[in-house]
């Protein structure tokens, strides 16, 4: 019994009746999106199926491939790197005084402050201002910089041309900031391509059933995290967390990464970054008929 977590702190409070029932509410919906009976179910059905998929202790790289292949290999439940895949995008074309020059009026929403700390917490300090207002204060921040994580920017979607390996996926989700810029250990229960436009990142990504040893929680219905960081392992306090599989995958520019459903990962800028992706809607690959 060695291996079965001790509940955490903060997943023994019981939500208020109001909260429980919004949070069901949101289940049921994300549910109805993605064709299944019930999200938990989905969940427990990836982590049981990712325990028959081969272990590997690197990601593999390919070569690009049709919608067809894509799916076929996404099928094995495992991620893989396409090098070159968006290089010829529009928008790898472009630098990065792009944003400031034809962008800077363009609305956007900071996080700042420690929400690295705060990452899976509802109330995550946040901050609206322009484009041009955002690259003045990453500029001028010392320590952690601020980021502009999973917001949706329709003015660049016209230079992105994402292809169609999902039957139905959600809306471009883009990334920027410079070098640190961090996102914590976490899983989305949802497949997803991520295309690395401008800079370089690295991304740590550990399998969904290995989430008996990382210490998890939910967030929502299809995000769960995890307080270990790969990049600062803390074995004394997480134990378990020696027992993970962590791959390690540094993406350069025009690079494409799959990320099976379920499986963690963590992402750090290791330059100026401009990174975007997009989940699929439906039943994710590896238990799908």
């Amino acid at each position: 019994m060695s291996s079965r977590l001790p509940p955490l702190e903060a997943s023994r409070s019981v939500p208020p009746e109001g909260e429980a029932a919004k949070a069901e509410a949101r289940a049921r919906r994300d549910a109805q999106v993605r064709g299944v009976a019930s999200m938990q179910e989905m969940r427990e059905a990836i982590r049981a199926a990712s325990r028959t998929v081969p272990a590997i202790d690197a990601v593999p790289r390919v070569r690009p491939m049709s919608a067809t292949a894509f799916r076929a290999r996404a099928k094995e439940g495992l991620p893989f790197l396409v090098p070159g895949a968006v290089a010829r995008w529009p928008i790898c074309a472009l630098q990065p005084d792009v944003l400031r020059e034809r962008f800077g009026e363009v609305h956007v929403r900071a996080r700042v402050g420690d929400y690295v700390g705060t990452a899976f917490a509802p109330d995550r300090a946040m901050q609206d201002m322009t484009m041009r207002a955002y690259l003045d204060l990453a500029d001028a921040t010392e320590g952690l910089p601020p980021y502009l994580g999973n917001l949706e920017l329709r003015e660049l979607n016209s230079l992105c041309h994402w292809p169609t390996y999902f039957e139905k996926m959600g809306p471009p989700r883009f990334w920027i900031g410079p070098a640190g810029t961090v996102t914590p250990l976490h899983c989305d229960f949802d497949d997803n391509i991520f295309a690395q436009v401008w800079g370089t990142k690295r991304i740590f990504l550990a399998p969904p059933h290995h989430d008996e040893f990382l210490y998890t929680r939910e967030a929502n219905p299809v995000l769960f995290g995890s307080p270990f960081d790969p990049e600062a392992p803390d074995f004394e306090r997480y134990p378990l967390a020696k027992r993970a599989t962590m791959l390690e995958v540094i993406v350069q520019p025009g690079d494409m990464l799959y990320v099976p459903a379920g499986w963690y990962h963590q992402v750090r800028a290791l330059t100026f970054s401009l990174s975007s992706n997009r989940w699929a809607r439906g039943v994710p690959y590896l238990i799908s008929c």
